[in-house]
């Protein structure tokens, strides 16, 4: 008899298969003497479209409001049916008595299995396989401790919980809503949350009025220092009294300087944290200026094609005790090219399991995000690849450094009875910081702010008096808030807390240990969707909200804006994890709260009007054209929600403008395709095609094919509401 094993995709079942010596080949499997692997394509099997349960529900009807199946249906996912007849085929071949589930693990990994499992009606029992990297040496561990599958039953009920929920909920409030106002508005109780923030942080900007603060400084020539003037009471340097400012100045003039102190203080800064996805995505932003889904993207192919790095969904930033034994082997599969050295150094030490990066009881699913134990050489990467794996490899060998050391000078001084100080710092050891000082470079990751300018001090004593003092009043102005970039929406994504309106301190504390907002695995598409949907655009880095995104917050139900709505759903759902709620008594309150928001919706008396209306008609419909602003493009979309019709006017893309190097826009269609930068230059697609050639950067026919063939991709649009609509959930 022979073992059935599910992976979630094709690569990691072919590495799986490669493990368990499976080589024959079959349609969509790989069959050895005592495993067949098999796999998804991600999902296989979905929650059923409303239609699946009466054709009227093809058509949005107000008065069909609300959807409340008894059960929820699962449907095959008609993309994929062929995979899942092959694994259906599987589960049941009468020379198979076990069933491996090996999808990721996770809650939703545990779903994706399932749902397979119960479609295709599968008796035989189960075992899990949880792992954290794709490795053969992680492989073979992995399938000699195999769980028992059952044990993983409250999991499943909570991932079902969570997506039937989503269902329920997002189905009817979106039906509901685009059906009253008669435009495409979706909302979910993720989206919505993270829609509401941005609207309050650019509330914030547009009421800000700066202020103008003032300071003074005394300047010595000899010995060379700058002294910064501090409140006696508040310890403040600087006051939005100018007068007070203007008058400590005169009375000063002239005055000499007696030092009171200097004090010498060691201090150190701890290594920084090993990376989580969303604190990866977050500095590969700042950095890189990557948005989230492309740093997912990327992290995904180097852990599972290429597997030198481990699993990316994991929001701990800690490791387990059982890695600390593997530490030597990764530093030794890592140890290339700029980390050679520093591997190398690290290798020769005893690793503790009492280190300050192991802690296991912050490791939940999956331990940090840290280099495996496969060797690879660097020019086998990309460029975006070697950026991302050069990030979590400095990281995880910064980790491992002593802390950084360096001894803190603050002088004290005194003029006239009013305190004056001067801060310096020497570095007695690089620590840590070493690993990100190498080619000239430096990059300080997780530096403490500075709260005063540091500087190179002469030698002083206490009791010395400077004299011929210039006094020099300083001046600033308050700064607004900042408008979101992706790396700090992901920061509030995360950390929600600041903008609750509830004062709660068991619902902030929850939404805090709950992971905010979203998921690790999910936060980079619900931020991807809000620019799809035109609720978001971006102007350079900063992201704005748009007409259509305010206006939607002023028409749905309260409720669905606040991130307490998350940190409850998440609370009920670990607790049915762990075996502390019935899962049907969470979805009996879900139901109540569906019907509610119906009924709210369909009795507001909000108005939906678009603001962004063209000239321009629908070839389709008629009806005047929209324009709107996505994430990397410009377009005109039809305003009859039914007709679907989009016209894209400009793209941005990867090339680069050979007068400033910004990336240019594609504007045009056909022969007429016409790259446009800012700066004025323009260039045919033809010509660029050839200037490209001349330079040596090979681009081939193949390669302007495989480019036309995804731009052509992402214009497609499905001509039904239907289509449009079909995959909005509520957590997205």
């Amino acid at each position: 008899m022979k073992q059935l094993v599910i992976a979630e995709k094709p690569s990691a079942a072919r590495d799986m298969a490669r493990v368990l010596g499976c080589t024959q080949k079959s349609q969509g499997a790989l069959e050895g003497s005592r495993y067949v692997v098999t796999w998804g394509l991600g999902h296989l099997v979905t929650l059923a479209d409303p239609e699946a349960y009466d054709e009227k529900y093809k058509s949005w009807k107000l008065e069909d409001l609300p959807l409340m199946p008894e059960k929820l249906k699962t449907q095959v996912i008609s993309q994929t049916g062929k995979q899942f007849q092959t694994v259906r085929k599987l589960i049941h071949r009468k020379d198979i008595d076990t069933i491996i589930i090996a999808t990721d693990a996770g809650r939703e990994g545990e779903l994706v299995a399932r749902l397979i499992l119960d479609q295709a009606g599968n008796q035989k029992p189960i075992r899990r396989l949880w792992i954290s990297s794709l490795t053969d040496q992680s492989i073979k561990n992995g399938f000699s401790g195999l769980k028992d599958g059952h044990s993983y039953d409250n999991l499943y009920r909570a991932a079902l919980s969570r997506a039937e929920a989503d269902w329920l909920v997002g189905i009817n409030a979106t039906r509901a809503l685009t059906c009253r106002h008669n435009a495409q508005l979706s909302c979910g109780r993720v989206q919505t949350p993270t829609l509401a923030i941005i609207a309050r942080r650019e509330d914030e900007i547009r009421q800000f009025r700066p202020k103008s603060y003032y300071g003074l400084q005394a300047v010595s020539s000899a010995p060379r220092l700058i002294l910064t003037w501090r409140d006696g009471k508040s310890r403040s340097s600087q006051s939005f009294d100018a007068e007070r400012i203007d008058g400590l100045k005169k009375a000063l003039e002239g005055k000499s300087c007696t030092v009171r102190s200097v004090d010498r203080k060691p201090k150190q800064t701890p290594a920084p944290q090993l990376y989580d996805l969303t604190e990866l995505q977050r500095e590969a932003n700042q950095r890189y200026q990557f948005s989230a889904k492309e740093t997912l993207n990327i992290m995904q192919r180097l852990y599972e094609n290429y597997k030198i790095l481990t699993y990316p969904r994991t929001d701990s930033r800690y490791l387990s005790q059982d890695i600390v034994d593997t530490l030597p082997e990764r530093l030794r599969a890592c140890a290339v090219g700029p980390y050679q050295k520093m591997a190398a150094r690290l290798s020769r030490q005893i690793f503790s399991k009492n280190a300050p990066y192991v802690n296991d009881a912050k490791v939940s699913d999956h331990h940090a995000i840290i280099p495996t134990e496969q060797y690879v050489p660097l020019s086998d990467l990309s460029s975006n690849e070697r950026k991302i794996y050069d990030l979590v490899v400095r990281r995880f060998l910064a980790a491992m450094y002593p802390p950084h050391m360096w001894e803190q000078t603050t002088i004290r001084a005194e003029i006239g009875g009013e305190t004056f100080t001067a801060q310096g710092r020497v570095v007695k050891e690089p620590g840590w910081k070493a690993v990100y000082q190498t080619n000239g470079e430096s990059f300080d990751a997780c530096d403490e702010p500075e709260e005063e300018q540091q500087q190179t001090l002469p030698p002083i004593s206490p009791g010395q008096v400077l004299t011929n003092l210039s006094l020099k009043r300083t001046e600033g102005k308050t700064k607004p808030p900042a408008y979101f970039t992706e790396a700090t929406l992901l920061s509030a994504m995360e950390n929600p807390v600041k903008y609750m309106e509830s004062a709660d301190r068991q619902m902030r504390k929850t939404l805090t240990e709950t992971g905010g907002l979203g998921t690790v695995a999910t936060r980079a598409d619900i931020i991807e969707k809000l620019f799809s949907g035109f609720l978001l655009e971006k102007n350079g880095s900063q992201i704005r909200l748009t007409g259509k995104g305010r206006q939607l917050l002023s028409l749905v139900p309260q409720d669905l804006k606040k991130p307490e709505l998350t940190a409850d759903w998440e609370t009920r759902l670990t607790n049915i994890s762990q075996g502390k709620l019935k899962r049907s008594d969470f979805m009996r309150d879900i139901r109540t709260y569906a019907k509610e928001l119906v009924e709210e919706i369909k009795g507001s008396e909000g108005k939906f009007t678009h603001d962004n209306m063209t000239n321009k008609k629908c070839p389709r419909c008629g009806l005047r054209l929209l324009a709107v602003k996505g994430k990397n493009s410009e377009l005109l979309v039809c305003q009859d929600r039914e007709c679907g019709y989009r016209e894209t006017i400009s793209r941005t893309t990867n090339a680069r403008c050979p007068v400033c190097h910004k990336k240019m826009k594609m504007t045009g269609k056909g022969e007429t395709q016409t790259f446009v930068c800012a700066c004025g230059h323009k260039e045919r697609l033809n010509a660029f095609k050839e200037r490209r050639q001349r330079e040596g950067a090979g681009v081939s026919k193949k390669d302007v094919a495989n480019y036309m063939k995804k731009q052509q991709k992402e214009e497609q649009v499905g001509s039904s509401l239907g289509d449009l609509l079909s995959q909005i959930r509520i957590d997205q």
